[in-house]
């Protein structure tokens, strides 16, 4: 018989996964193309995480995740200005050394994996290596001490690694 609290602890967690889905779909409804609707909902959760003091009202969560997760989807096509599909093919098809299909299945598959972690390391990882935060003020961020911040990170590679791992060897 489970306990009260891992029962409520399963019930956030999967809660958290049915966000992360939405979320995933408003992404992609915007943006596309798989690891751009990744990096965007990725780039969403650091801002839910860095803001969420300023929700008023937690029912209204989804709400606010998924308009975040839109705008941030919004941004990132005004960033890329993507050219249409049948113009990069023919780019590639032009030049022999382009790279793109191997740089674009390495993103993919580092997506994948950042998407196998829990929301806080994932974020942990965004902040020290993608927005390039200092230990201290990723702890300041999240309130919790900067030694919490090291050995979650240090955890959180050697887990990636071990994923990493496993999925060459299948």
């Amino acid at each position: 018989m489970m306990d009260r609290k891992a029962i409520g602890y399963e019930q956030y967690e999967a809660q958290i996964r049915d966000l992360y889905n939405q979320m995933i779909r408003v992404a992609y409804a915007k943006v596309n193309n798989k690891s751009d609707a990744q990096d965007a909902v990725q780039e969403a959760w650091v801002r839910i995480l860095s803001k969420q003091d300023t929700l008023r009202e937690q029912s209204k969560l989804n709400s606010w995740a998924k308009a975040i997760t839109t705008n941030v989807a919004i941004n990132i096509n005004r960033q890329t200005k993507r050219s249409q599909p049948s113009d990069r093919l023919a780019d590639e098809q032009q030049d022999p050394d382009c790279d793109t299909s191997s740089e674009a299945e390495l993103m993919m598959e580092l997506s994948e994996l950042l998407g196998l972690l829990d929301p806080k390391a994932r974020t942990l990882l965004l902040y020290k290596f993608y927005y390039g935060f200092k230990d201290q003020e990723i702890a300041d961020a999240m309130k919790v001490p900067v030694g919490t911040v090291k050995a979650r990170i240090h955890r959180t590679k050697l887990l990636l690694r071990r994923l990493m791992d496993e999925q060459l060897h299948i």
